[in-house]
Formats: structure tokens, sequence, C-alpha cells
């Protein structure tokens, strides 16, 4: 497999050298974002503390629509074009079609921020319909129309982006080199890389996902355009689950293709595509469809056989998904003569919050426990752990890799180093990070914690706590340790 040592000067020719132009791009609009929209995490957990009591209460909820979207597309377009940029050492995703979807991002990031911080619509992430048409006055229709049209924009633009990276993989491999299957036969005459493989499943996923999106973008318009009946509120409530669900996760499995792709760079080992690795994320194709059933268990009016497949299938896809990269990149690194510079400790660590976070969300996918946390900090404080200390630590490695095989000497920027670390404390639960996530006045704790539930505060008051002081404040001490071991 071709070691990703010197990706950009391996293969010195025009392709190459805008490939690489266009990533930076990509990165630089991700780092500009990222620390915009934490704070904007921030501001929110302020509030929730009883500070600005003067600030309208709407804001707080347009601040957390901008927030949730803006974080998830981040992540998304930064882990795609990272993805595509390693895929360029095997495939030739187009470049006309990553500088369209760059463009239609933009423009969709500005809708976006228009319609909440202008016309502050805060209808969250998920915009359950039809609450973005029934504000009380508390923001315009034409903030409405704003967050579909960026919604429409961004739609196209990632879905012919994802459309591309297929192609591009089908023109040098065929569907059964791509998924692995001729090396289930005993083919290996052409051995498709483990990156290729994550790659298509990815794409594939984003595209489920997308399509989604595209038919409740339909739905709305011909109820709103069209003056017919209206649409059926929890099947669009299902379809946006479904959309966000896909995203979410494709963002993780595009991180995890980066650590297959740029691990076996600094361990000298090859990670190489086997039985296990073929049937694990084959499985993962056929079960991340289904894991979704797990954000229905509120909703008792739908079959309960939809809960049951969400929680079993939620169960099984950490094996293939989460437990075979996890021993995998153990044995990897276990005894080999690797330098833990920056690039593979964020890369390893990225490894080890996806099982941290991982856990979280299995715990989160039993209905019984479920019915207790749903709607408590429980939920943001798993997805942040699943998020920031996995695919965001993973897309930064990735990031710190590229930048060090671009300068002319094989060392670490010390500036570069010392913002990685500041990242990593911030994740780690020290100062800021404890302020982010954790900082609420006790009696708002016990009550954001507990939750609240058919009318009543839930009967948690020994677990409340202790799971916002671990999942929400993140402080394992091995964290510490792993973040002072790094800075010395």
């Amino acid at each position: 497999m071709t070691a990703l040592a010197n990706p950009p000067t391996a293969t010195p020719d025009a392709y190459a050298r805008q490939m690489t132009r266009l990533t930076l791009v990509w990165v630089a609009v991700g780092l500009v974002l990222f620390p915009i929209l934490a704070l904007l995490g921030l501001v929110m957990r302020t509030l929730q503390a009883g500070y600005f009591r003067a600030t309208p209460p709407e804001w707080f909820d347009a601040v957390m629509t901008l927030h949730g979207l803006g974080m998830v597309g981040v992540w998304f377009v930064a882990g795609l074009a990272a993805l595509s940029f390693v895929l360029s050492a095997y495939v030739r995703p187009s470049l006309t079609v990553s500088k369209l979807a760059l463009a239609m991002t933009a423009l969709g990031v500005i809708l976006l921020l228009v319609a909440t911080l202008v016309g502050r619509l805060g209808v969250g992430w998920y915009f359950l319909h039809p609450l973005p048409f029934h504000s009380t006055d508390t923001w315009p229709a034409w903030a409405t129309g704003a967050l579909f049209g960026a919604l429409a924009i961004l739609g196209v633009g990632w879905t012919l982006w994802a459309a591309d990276i297929l192609r591009a993989i089908a023109a040098r491999y065929r569907l059964s080199e791509a998924l692995g299957w001729s090396y289930l036969s005993g083919r290996t005459d052409v051995e498709a890389p483990p990156v290729v493989v994550i790659a298509w499943v990815s794409c594939i996923g984003v595209l489920a996902g997308l399509v989604a999106a595209v038919v409740i973008l339909l739905l709305v318009a011909i109820e709103v355009i069209g003056g017919t009946a209206p649409s059926d509120a929890l099947l669009i409530k299902n379809l946006t689950f479904y959309f966000g669900h896909m995203l979410v996760n494709i963002t993780m499995y595009f991180g995890v293709g980066l650590v297959y792709e740029i691990m076996p760079a600094y361990t000298g080992r090859p990670w190489k595509i086997n039985a296990l690795v073929v049937i694990s994320w084959n499985t993962v194709l056929a079960l991340v469809m289904f894991a979704y059933f797990h954000h229905l268990y509120m909703d008792f009016a739908q079959p309960r056989w939809l809960q049951v497949v969400g929680q079993v299938s939620s169960y099984l896809i950490s094996v293939p998904a989460a437990v075979v990269t996890i021993f995998s990149a153990l044995v990897l690194v276990y005894h080999s003569q690797e330098r833990w510079s920056l690039a593979p400790t964020l890369l390893y660590l990225g490894v080890m919050g996806w099982a941290i976070g991982g856990v979280g969300a299995m715990i989160d996918s039993t209905i019984t426990v479920n019915q207790q946390f749903h709607n408590t900090l429980w939920v943001p404080a798993h997805f942040h752990t699943y998020y920031l200390m996995g695919v965001v630590l993973m897309i930064l490695g990735a990031v710190y890799h590229l930048a060090t095989a671009l300068t002319s000497e094989r060392r670490e920027l010390s500036a570069a180093r010392r913002l990685a670390v500041a990242v990593l404390r911030l994740r780690s639960g020290d100062g800021a990070g404890s302020a982010l996530l954790g900082h609420v006045p006790p009696d708002r704790a016990r009550h954001d914690c507990d939750g609240i539930h058919a009318g009543h505060v839930q009967p948690w008051p020994s677990v409340g706590p202790a799971c916002r002081r671990v999942m929400v404040s993140g402080r394992p001490e091995v964290s510490v340790h792993s973040v002072r071991a790094l800075a010395s």
C-alpha cells in the first residue's frame, strides 16, 4: 500500500499541486469557523448559567441553531476534504467538483448566518416541521426561506462532491474491488487499500442521508408553494433525524479512514486490507442505515419493532465499526518503533475519544436508559465527547500531518504544536473546557442533568451529577496526564 509520508511531493504534477492548494483552502475555512462556533457554545452555556439575563431568550435558540448546524457542517466538509486528498494517491477526484462544492458551501454558510444572526431563526438543527413556519413573529418568514435555501444549496453541493468521489473510485476499481468482495473470494491481484473501502462505504451513506434531505425539501416545497394539505410531520421528523444521523456518523468514518491511511507512515507497518476489515465495513454499510431508529424511542405512535431494531442495530454496529478498528490500531502501534510526534498522537487520541464517546452512545441507545436520559445533558455530553475527542482530533492529526509533509524540514512547528496542545487541554476538562461544557450553578445543574419528563423531575439524584461530571466536563485523569506528557 502506498505510504503517505510525502503526499504532495510523491507526484509533483499539476493535479497534485492543485489538490494540495484546494485542500488547504478547505482546512483554512474549517480552522477559522471552528473557534467561532465553539465560542457560540460558550455563549449558550453562559446564558444557561444565568448570566446576561437581559438577553432576549430567542437569541439562545438562534445561537443554538447556528452552533449545531455549523459544527456538524464544518467537520463534515473538513473530513471529506481530507479524505479526498488522501484518496488522490490512488484515484482522481475532480478538482472542479470540489471547487463547486466549496463555493456552494460558502453560499450556504452565508445564508445560514443571515437567517440566524439577522433573522434570529431558532429552530435547532432538526428544524422540526412545521415549527419553522409558525414562529409567532419571533423570526420573519424570509429567515425560514433562507434556512431551507441554505440546506438546499449545501445538499446539492455535497451530493455532487460525494458522487464524484464514488465516480473517481469506480473509474479504477470495480464494485467488488471497492467493497473488498474480490478479496473474500480469494482474488488478490487487485487490492483496494482500506481507505478506498471506507470512502466507498462513507460516500454511499452520505448520498443516502442527502436523499432524505431532498425528500424533506420537496415535501415542504409542495406544501408551502403548492398549497396542498399539510405534510406528515412525523414522516418529516423521521427523515430529518435520518439525514442528521447519517451525516454525523459518516463524518466519524471519514476520520477513521484518515487513521487507516496515515498511521502506517509513522509506525512503519502497513495497515493492509484483510477479510476482517472487509466484513466489518460491509456490515457497517448495512447497519448504519438502521441504527438511526434509536432516535425514534420517544415516538410512541410508531411500531414497537422500530425501537427494537434501533437498539439491536446500535449494539451490533459497535463491533465492526469500532472494535475492529480500535484493536487494529492497538496492534499497529504495539511494539512498533513509532515516534510519537503530534500527528500520530492526535490520530491515536481520536481513536481513544471515539471509543469513550461510543460507549456513551451505546448506553444512550438502550431504550430503558434513553427513557430516563432523553432531553438531559447526557445527550449533548456524549455527543461532544464522541465528536470533539474523536473525529475532530482525527482530522486535526491529518491536517498536521499534511502541514509537516509540506515543510522542507521534518520538524514540528512550535506554534502549531502549542495550538494543538491547547485544543487537547480544552477537551480534557482543564480551565476553559470546564467552563464551556460544565459550568452550571448547582441548582441549574441538578435540573438540567436530571431532566424533566412527564411533568416531574427524573428520579436520578445521584446518577445525574455523576454523569455530568464525567461526560460533560470530560475530566478522566488519563486525558490530563496525556496532555501534560505531550506538552513536556
